[in-house]
């Protein structure tokens, strides 16, 4: 069984417009919802085996934020230049292309790739997710002993939260 959590990057700052896209930093949101999505990770025992995050600024800080929460070493953190606003394809090849010890696996992307990703793996399509908004975070568990055995249309959702479903 191999699970992985699709997380967005909080919220990021607009407001120094001379820095290029992959150095924005989060916001004053950014960096408040990034450890309350870690908190409602952990209120669910999620205990990842790797933390996969795009090198850009603003996913790596929602990812160290997050692995604070979850007691996950930052230095031990991946960053994989492929999820730089990534498509559901790239998106999917960095999966499969991860060491089978890991089962659970939390992985910092950006839109329009990561709810495309969500949607297409998803094996009800009766779940579509218009728009998994910043710090959204949604789960697929696949019933396989290989990540390189996962694909489209596979998976089946088990957990999608985002910070404004409710007030903590």
């Amino acid at each position: 069984m191999k699970t992985v959590y699709l997380v967005r990057h909080a919220k990021s700052s607009w407001e120094d417009d001379s820095l290029a896209d992959f150095d924005r930093p989060l916001n004053e949101r950014g960096k408040i919802d990034a450890p309350r999505m870690g908190k409602r990770l952990k209120e669910k025992g999620v205990t990842p085996d790797l933390f996969l995050s795009s090198p850009a600024k603003r996913a790596l800080s929602t990812a160290k934020r997050i692995a604070a929460v979850l007691e996950y070493p930052k230095e031990k953190i991946k960053t994989e230049q492929a999820l730089y606003h990534a498509d559901e394809d790239e998106i999917l090849n960095v999966i499969r292309s991860n060491n089978d010890k890991n089962d659970c696996i939390l992985l910092f992307a950006h839109n329009p790739g990561l709810t495309d990703f969500v949607n297409t793996m998803n094996n009800d399509r009766k779940q579509f997710i218009g728009n998994v908004p910043t710090c959204g975070i949604a789960a697929f568990r696949f019933d396989v002993s290989s990540w390189r055995q996962i694909d489209f249309g596979k998976g089946e959702l088990v957990y999608y939260d985002f910070p404004k479903s409710k007030n903590d």
